[in-house]
This record gives structure tokens, C-alpha cells and sequence, in this order.
């Protein structure tokens, strides 16, 4: 699984032209299923988003986490995250999961993220979203749960 998160001061979901979700101060993450993704991967991206620190400390410094500072997550699928653009101008889909992979993971992605965790507000599996938000820094970091994908994970 793939994470693209960014702290935001604010963020939010609208699917034709409703507000479906919104956050102020937090991460907005946006989540990409590959193939061969598992429960064991929706476990370590939860984990590793909700405790990862990117927020600034007394020095600021990156030393918090979402966590610590109380700010809420916002997850947003986002098929596209698991193209292959290594070859040609075209992505390719075939290493990410089917839909019904997706979706499945995804939905088990926001219950154990609630477990941890209470303020999480998400997107719509499948759904021509509108993703609007306010990058703080700007941050942004790109987190994954296969070694082939990052250096940082597993």
C-alpha cells in the first residue's frame, strides 16, 4: 500500500458539489492499493501514518505526530498512486489491485485507522472526488508498505 500524506491546516472531499468530508489541522493522506497488497499492509500504513512525525515541536522541529498534536486524518483512495511510470508517457495499471481489492482494503484501511485513532474523516472509494486543501510547510511525504516501492518501509 502507498500513502501520499501532506500536512494541512485544512482539507476536504466533495463529490458533486457536496462536502463529504473535512479537516482542519491534521494529514490528508491519499492512498493507493497495489496488487498484492494484505491486512498485514492496511495494518503498517495506519501505523505508520498516524505515528508518523511531521508536525513541529517547541523548536521546530519535525518531532510530533498526529498524535500528539490531536489533528485529524483525512483518507482519500487514489487509484492512480499505484500506476507504473517507469516506461513510456502513459501509466500503466496493472500493479494495482482490482477494484473490489481496493475498495475492500480500503474500507479495512479506515476501520483500523478508527481503532487507533478517532479523528478520521475519508473520501469515497470510486467516486469522481474534488480533493481541496491547504498544505502546511508545504510537507508532504511519500509512504509505502512493500521494499521494492520505498526505502523507508517494512
Amino acid at each position: 500500500m502507498i500513502a501520499l500524506i501532506q500536512r494541512v491546516i485544512s482539507a476536504q472531499v466533495d463529490i458533486g458539489g457536496e462536502c463529504v468530508a473535512a479537516i482542519d489541522r491534521g494529514i490528508l493522506a491519499l492512498i493507493g492499493v497495489e496488487r498484492d497488497d494484505d491486512l498485514s499492509d492496511v495494518a503498517r500504513l495506519a501505523e505508520r501514518i498516524i505515528h508518523y512525525r511531521i508536525f513541529p515541536d517547541s523548536q521546530d522541529r519535525m518531532n510530533l505526530s498526529l498524535l500528539d498534536i490531536k489533528g485529524a486524518l483525512l483518507l482519500v483512495p487514489q487509484f492512480t498512486l499505484a500506476a507504473d511510470t517507469a516506461k513510456g508517457t502513459r501509466p500503466g495499471f496493472s500493479t494495482a489491485a482490482d477494484p473490489d481489492t481496493g475498495a475492500r482494503l480500503f474500507k479495512q484501511l479506515i476501520d483500523y485507522s478508527r481503532e487507533s485513532y478517532q479523528q478520521v474523516q475519508y473520501g469515497r472509494f470510486g467516486a469522481d472526488m474534488q480533493v481541496g486543501l491547504v498544505n502546511d510547510g508545504p510537507v508532504t511525504f511519500w509512504l509505502g508498505t512493500r521494499n521494492h516501492r520505498t526505502s523507508s518501509s517494512r
